[in-house]
């Protein structure tokens, strides 16, 4: 048993999404007592972070419903069913900014919000970008525009909330640790 293990007795899926599944899950604490859980399982997701030859990392702005408002963020997307995160980072950055990488790391992967939901993202750096000649549609429902910014220029975003996401702010600052 894991420590704090809490045993799922029964689960019933209220909603299937074209993104997400909400589950309440009925389950047994540690203590030995019920409790419900609502969790959102999610596919998982990739983020990239770009870089050109001239050190800036390449963001792209889009509205977001949930917040009601746009905020500038690095290029992430879905996965689809059965797709491995580095195609998925090379398909999302093409797609989203119209620059391929001829060289994509693998930085590491993190849950978003393991309070309720199970979405992990793996997050790479992309390198040596090239403009794409023939570039990937965006999907239909995506509307961006691309902003290139200096690591201090993104802080400042962070600061005014221009930036205002955790995967994007955990970017900047591997970024500057890593002294891109």
């Amino acid at each position: 048993m894991k420590k704090f293990e809490e045993k799922t007795v029964h689960s019933t899926e209220i909603y299937k999404g074209k993104v997400v599944t909400l589950t309440v899950d009925d389950v047994i604490l540690p203590n030995g007592k019920p409790s419900k859980r609502e969790i959102i399982h999610h596919p998982g997701a990739v983020a990239i972070i770009p870089i050109t030859k001239d050190g800036k990392i390449v963001f792209v702005e889009q509205y977001r419903k949930a917040l009601e408002r746009s905020i500038v963020e690095i290029p992430a997307g879905k996965l689809e069913p059965g797709e491995e995160p580095a195609v998925c980072a090379r398909r999302e950055l093409e797609e989203e900014t119209g620059y391929g990488a001829k060289e994509l790391t693998y930085i590491q992967s993190f849950y978003t919000s393991p309070g309720f939901a199970n979405e992990i993202i793996h997050l790479f750096v992309a390198e040596d970008l090239y403009e794409i000649e023939e570039k990937r549609e965006s999907d239909e429902d995506e509307f961006v525009s691309i902003i290139e910014a200096t690591v201090e220029e993104a802080e400042e975003m962070v600061k005014t909330q221009q930036i205002y996401d955790a995967k994007t702010a955990f970017s900047i600052l591997w970024v500057k640790l890593n002294k891109m």
